[in-house]
């Protein structure tokens, strides 16, 4: 069997190197319903550490510095694991754990500048997974190698701009299409919002792929590890745009 599978995925952590390199022939190897069930208790954990921080007293000072901690620790495992992939049974959970943290934190922020705006994020996330889950496997979408290359040249795009924002935040420059409630700033949000769903098809094939090519069984919490950024990242877009669209009603 061939072991250089040519997959490729929006998503920084699911590239066309993931799955090279291995022995396919042996040992037990990555399934589906494996990979399915270890992003299941991905989120699981997230969502215990993100019910601690949000059920925080507001103007708790545990709670910034549970939020930052979050986001740090979770961006260096995060980084760990891409290198490490034969680790990743050890980091995922960390990293669902801190990333739980940061999102409790960000989440309550977001909910006492705009009441009930959190369960609408994660009602949208979640319907839209399940929709485009639905849409993948009967084939109504497909991730065709055309579609692969637009969807990785618009990430790569957006992660261009936000870099640039973030380091023209240094010098107390904004830019406005990120941040702003105007038409044009919706518009991006939009955009960021439907990139980063169809992020989530390029990750069902990639791993689909992995699973028929007969990659390692530890590439499972790989996998899980992919949709968890995927997932965090269009809940983190969905936020943003429906603070945008709730700040232009107040």
């Amino acid at each position: 069997m061939n072991n250089h599978l040519t997959l490729r995925s929006g998503n920084p952590t699911l590239n066309a190197k993931t799955f090279t390199g291995f022995d396919l022939a042996s040992g037990t190897t990555m399934t589906i319903m494996g990979t399915v069930n270890k992003t299941g208790l991905a989120l699981l954990l997230l969502m215990c550490t993100a019910l601690f921080t949000w059920n925080l007293p507001t103007g708790d000072p545990r709670s910034s510095g549970l939020m930052i901690t979050g986001m740090i620790g979770g961006f260096i495992v995060a980084l760990i694991t891409s290198f490490k992939p034969h680790i990743a049974k050890f980091t995922v959970p960390i990293y669902s754990l801190l990333q739980g943290l940061a999102l409790g934190g960000i989440s309550k922020f977001f909910e006492t500048m705009y009441p009930g705006i959190v369960t609408q994020a994660v009602m949208l996330t979640f319907g839209t997974l399940a929709a485009l889950l639905l849409a993948y496997r009967s084939g109504l979408i497909k991730a065709t190698e055309n579609f692969k290359l637009g969807i990785v040249a618009a990430t790569g795009g957006i992660a261009f701009v936000y870099l640039i924002s973030w380091i023209l935040s240094w010098f107390s420059v904004e830019v406005p299409l990120i941040h702003s409630n105007s038409n044009m700033g919706i518009l991006f949000s939009i955009g960021v919002v439907v990139i980063a769903a169809l992020n989530l098809v390029l990750d069902f094939d990639f791993i689909e792929e992995g699973a028929e090519r007969g990659a390692p069984k530890y590439m499972e919490w790989y996998g899980a590890f992919g949709l968890m950024v995927t997932l965090i990242w269009l809940y983190l877009e969905i936020l943003r745009l429906l603070a945008k669209l709730s700040s232009r009603r107040s």
